[in-house]
């Protein structure tokens, strides 16, 4: 074989008539008669190669090549006339071919490589090693090994210790289903793939190392949503004695170096910080994107004795009437597009949506008037106080739900979030940050008739309102826990954990989590907590959510090399798969047909 001496992507001006060999895949072939173009392409780039008709063996050799073929090339570089200068063929310089060996041959790929088009992404997912080949894909990948390197400067500079924690490990209740994995040595007993290495996190605190970091896998079975993966990677990190403002200002550091080193781009620190019940208020989310306004209004009290029916009896009920307003969009939405908005929010909880446009007066040319779905229920001194409170102006269009705090909030925020989209008001290759705070300790599962944790066990509650409230309800008790959010993202999460044997009791116990179950599943924990525990914090991030918002990608898994499908297929193996009868057997193992 022709031994490569530069990749492609070294080929430049620089080596004008110097002898080299590349080796790599035929992206494009142009057979112009008397003479032929081949562009051979590697992960660093693309060179023209020239092959002329004097040297018949090779020159016929090569016009057999088909695209993908593997090929070696050695020959002379050359400079190329100006006219001929394109980037996607190597720039300013060719190779004249002097030797020329077919490695390997390709048959005809499902889809193109060297044309970026639109691809079925089953078909993607099967060919996926091809579907890599793409300079979109290649570009991805490689973005992400620039932000997991970025990571690892930032905290070996910062005397972080990289640390890692058992993939096989203990079944224990964390939020999502475990996957299971059966012990051969042990009949009947089970490992799980761990959800986070959030407790041997906090135990590597225990044992003194006080500033741990992990680029770390991590695995739930759970439903499948665009940004959901059966398994997963988290930049993972804890440290002892601090506080929340510590750990915020680590993950600053960690984004700002990353964005930095990767885009070129000093993103503003501190981030803006923002309440919990503020940004559900204003937002009607929890991870608000901050790019774009169309920010609430709490109306109910204008509004607490209308005259339509089903707002004054939300409102008596202790519910309220929210809005916001979308500027100059009246004359853009048809009757047909507010019945799809109303929609939206009925999926989204709520019992219906009000609606209202704006216009001048035309006796008057001056006063605005509300053209809206509930006028007969509309007196003029609400119509007025409506345009005061929303600063209503020509042209603009209002909604409003009424209903339950939560229920109004949510649905608001879903429609929010779809009317920037339809009114472009999401601006491009911008990048805002927040810190979300003080979020519920617990949120109470009508379900499954308890208490859940909003975050998970193991973060610390206010210790005042624990011992307020827990006798009574622990939905009032806040926790000290943060998220940061990128764009409408939450990238990642973290918060104080509980270093007290005793409060960590208390909460395992409002959760449902009696002493036997407490033993049994946390045992090891809570005996390590008998033995001296610095206070200690942390926080995840999620690396893919993270490199695919950089790489402009809707989907994570447009920035995971072999991901999984929605249903959680490995569209290229066939994963899951059957096992043979004998495997299942050495694992102490039976299928109930049935389970098929």
């Amino acid at each position: 074989m022709l031994k490569r001496t530069h990749t492609c992507g070294e080929i430049t001006a620089d080596l004008d008539h110097q002898i080299v060999t590349i080796n790599g895949w035929v992206d494009r072939v142009r057979n112009l008669g008397g003479v032929l173009f081949v562009t051979v392409r590697d992960r660093y780039g693309k060179i023209q190669v020239l092959f002329r008709p004097d040297d018949d063996a090779l020159f016929s050799c090569a016009a057999s090549l088909r695209g993908e073929d593997v090929v070696a090339v050695c020959g002379r570089v050359t400079r190329r006339p100006d006219t001929a200068i394109k980037e996607d063929t190597g720039g300013a310089v060719e190779i004249i071919a002097e030797k020329f060996e077919v490695l390997s041959k390709a048959l005809t790929p499902p889809f193109y490589i060297h044309i970026e088009s639109d691809v079925n992404e089953e078909l993607r997912l099967t060919y996926r090693y091809l579907d890599l080949r793409r300079q979109r894909m290649q570009k991805n990948i490689q973005l992400r090994h620039q932000v997991v390197q970025a990571v690892r400067a930032y905290f070996n500079e910062h005397s972080f210790l990289e640390i890692e924690t058992p993939i096989l490990t203990k079944s224990t209740p964390e939020g999502a289903r475990d996957f299971l994995v059966p012990s051969r040595l042990k009949p009947g007993k089970f490992y799980a793939l761990p959800q986070s290495p959030q407790l041997f996190k906090q135990l590597l605190m225990v044992s003194g190392f006080d500033r741990y970091y992990q680029i770390a896998r991590c695995f739930r079975d759970e439903d499948f949503r665009a940004d959901r993966q059966p398994e997963f990677t988290q930049i993972d990190y804890e440290m002892s004695f601090v506080e929340q403002q510590d750990i915020m200002r680590v993950t600053e550091g960690i984004l700002k170096t990353v964005f930095k080193n990767v885009l070129g781009i000093t993103i503003p620190t501190p981030f803006t910080v923002m309440e919990y019940e503020a940004a559900m208020d204003l937002y009607g989310t929890d991870k608000p994107d901050l790019r774009y306004g169309l920010t609430f209004t709490d109306v109910t009290d204008i509004c607490k004795d209308s005259a339509f029916e089903p707002v004054r009896n939300a409102i008596q009920n202790g519910g309220v009437l929210k809005g916001f307003r979308v500027p100059g969009a009246a004359p853009r939405y048809s009757r047909k597009m507010i019945e799809e908005m109303e929609t939206l929010v009925k999926k989204a909880g709520a019992k219906g949506l009000l609606h209202a446009k704006t216009a001048k007066n035309p006796e008057t040319g001056s006063a605005l008037l509300l053209k809206t779905n509930f006028d007969k229920h509309l007196s003029p001194s609400e119509a007025e106080n409506l345009i005061k409170a929303f600063a209503l102006e020509e042209n603009d269009l209002l909604f409003m739900v009424s209903g339950e705090k939560k229920t109004v909030n949510v649905a608001l925020g879903v429609l929010r979030s779809e009317i920037a989209k339809r009114e472009s008001l999401i601006p491009k290759d911008q990048f805002c940050f927040l810190w979300v705070v003080n979020f519920p300790m617990f949120s109470y599962s009508e379900e499954e008739q308890r208490y859940v944790a909003e975050h998970h066990p193991f973060t610390m509650p206010d210790l005042t309102e624990l011992e307020t409230h827990k006798n009574s309800d622990a939905t009032k008790i806040h926790a000290h826990a943060y998220d940061v959010v990128l764009n409408g993202w939450e990238i990642g999460g973290g918060s104080v954990r509980i270093h007290s044997r005793e409060v960590q009791k208390t909460v395992f116990s409002l959760l449902g989590i009696d002493e036997s179950s407490q033993k049994s599943k946390f045992g090891f924990l809570l005996d390590a907590f008998q033995y001296g525990v610095p206070p200690h914090a942390g926080c995840a991030m999620g690396l893919d959510r993270l490199v695919a918002i950089i790489a402009g990608e809707e989907y994570i898994r447009d920035v995971i090399p072999f991901p999984k499908t929605t249903s959680g297929i490995c569209q290229m193996t066939a994963a899951p798969s059957d096992v043979e009868n004998e495997q299942l057997e050495k694992l102490s193992l039976k299928l109930i047909k049935d389970a098929r």
